[in-house]
């Protein structure tokens, strides 16, 4: 396997957190921000949703507005789709690609505000007070842990700002997510910014292009599929950031893929040795990009070091990044994943 990246190596605890590689599901911890919002009025200020257990009341659209990095583009992405980016007085999100035309472009171009990061790769408390934010996201609850260095929501409530964290983050596992999730994001942004109908007719036109390719595909064999980060590690193996479950299994499914991996951990990730990743048989190979350079290099690299793979003898894989995580585009993923797989069928 190739040498991952420092910067990659750096950010894979973060990561871990954002995409839940905790061995404790979702289910035992706080009710989760999607199931947990729920807004008090539609289309009028004040509205108040429930968030990860806090109440937070909104008299108004949000006009400073950081988002936090938390290893995602879920949130600032969400921003941008609803139209809502010249809110944004400090992003530190970035994947350095995107599926969708322009937008890592839009993102390279919102400001930061000038943050020094600190070793998490994230807003310290002190440079989060000074940005005079009125509205702070972040991926999971991770972002506002004062253990960590971080202002608490509790913190910021006292500055005059209110918080948000994203569907699945409340107990930082996302083992559960799927895209019924992103669909959330979109809906309670939707009703924080008072842009409800455009929210709307995001979430008909992803769940209608989903639909569309799911049942075209419906009726046909599932290949088994590899979901891996493309040079990063995880954990202690050598392959220690193969996705297991998540929101990476539901856009599998409705791809007409099963994911090869599922029965190897019961996390959302699997750290599993070379030999194991030999002895399975791989019929195809989705590389997810981090703010990875060059992932065809790497797709290419693994498939040359596993010629007995499926996916090897048809050289099949698909380089994918944003679509493949919570944000308003899982409809890409869904769609490029199944024209590798049934190209016959699509």
């Amino acid at each position: 396997m190739p040498t991952p990246r420092p910067a990659a190596t750096a950010l894979a605890a973060l990561l871990c957190l954002t995409a839940g590689c905790s061995a404790t599901g979702s289910d035992s911890g706080p009710a989760d921000a999607g199931k947990d919002s729920a807004a008090a009025s539609h289309g009028a200020y004040p509205i108040t949703l429930k968030n990860c257990g806090t109440d937070q009341t909104f008299h108004s659209a949000p006009s400073r507005v950081v988002v936090m990095n938390g290893a995602s583009v879920a949130e600032v992405s969400t921003l941008l789709a609803l139209g809502q980016g010249d809110r944004i007085v400090s992003n530190q999100q970035t994947y350095g690609m995107s599926e969708v035309p322009g937008r890592a472009e839009q993102i390279k171009e919102l400001p930061t505000g000038g943050v020094k990061p600190n070793e998490a790769f994230d807003i310290p408390r002190e440079a989060m007070i000074g940005l005079r934010p009125d509205f702070v996201l972040s991926t999971t609850s991770y972002g506002f842990d004062g253990k960590n260095g971080f202002a608490t929501r509790e913190q910021l409530k006292q500055v005059g700002a209110n918080t948000y964290i994203s569907p699945e983050g409340c107990g930082q596992d996302n083992l559960n997510m799927t895209i019924d999730d992103s669909y959330t994001l979109l809906r309670d942004m939707g009703k924080i910014f008072d842009v409800q109908e455009k929210a709307e007719k995001l979430v008909a036109t992803e769940r209608q292009n989903i639909a569309t390719v799911a049942g075209k595909v419906s009726g046909a064999k599932k290949p088994k599929v590899m979901v891996i980060f493309s040079n990063m590690t995880m954990g202690a193996n050598a392959f220690s950031s193969v996705a297991a479950h998540g929101i990476y299994n539901d856009i599998l499914t409705k791809a007409g893929g099963a994911n090869a991996f599922a029965s190897a951990s019961k996390t959302s990730f699997a750290d599993l040795s070379k030999e194991k990743v030999a002895a399975t048989d791989v019929d195809a190979l989705v590389v997810v990009s981090y703010n990875d350079p060059d992932p065809t290099a790497y797709a290419k690299k693994l498939l040359k070091e596993f010629p007995q793979w499926p996916a090897a003898k048809s050289n099949k894989f698909v380089v994918l990044s944003d679509s493949m995580y919570l944000g308003p585009s899982n409809d890409v993923a869904v769609r490029k994943i199944a024209e590798m797989l049934h190209p016959d069928l699509l």
